[in-house]
């Protein structure tokens, strides 16, 4: 599981600008009317694609349509499958995703969509992020332990 953390965190550092210690993200929550549907479709399809290669051992790799290029190089098989068997002993089979809230990043329109990830042992109470940029593309993925207040 730390594998898979570090790999989806490089990911998400990877994936976005790089910011200053001390400026400040400014969030704002969007409320359901304000979702971009078609895009909360894509953020959930892409993030449960991931999280299944840990069922499946199989994963279809991101095409230019719906990842930036950092995404589709940090993605791959071979270092999802390197994390996911610790992955699948600690919380089990990955059974879905369940959209918890939504935020966009005001200063460059990143939207951050927070799910759920949902497993067969109860013990796991994780998150996974997935960032989308104004193009519609997955410009970042992070998982981590579910805390009830956001924090980019």
């Amino acid at each position: 599981m730390k594998k898979l953390i570090v790999i989806l965190s490089l990911i998400a550092v990877v994936g976005c600008k790089s910011k200053k210690a001390h400026q400040k993200v400014e969030t704002v929550k969007l409320t359901t009317t304000q979702i971009n549907s078609s895009q909360k479709n894509k953020a959930y399809a892409l993030g449960k694609r991931v999280l299944m290669t840990c069922n499946t051992s199989k994963f279809k790799p991101f095409t230019n349509s719906e990842a930036t290029q950092s995404v589709i190089n940090n993605i791959t098989i071979e270092k999802l499958s390197k994390t996911c068997t610790k992955f699948r002993q600690w919380y089990g089979t990955f059974k879905d995703l369940e959209l918890a809230e939504v935020y966009q990043n005001t200063d460059d329109h990143i939207t951050v969509y927070r799910f759920k990830a949902l497993y067969t042992k109860k013990v796991a109470n994780k998150e996974l992020r997935v960032f989308m940029n104004d193009e519609n593309l997955v410009s970042a993925i992070k998982t981590s332990d579910w805390v009830d207040h956001f924090t980019y």
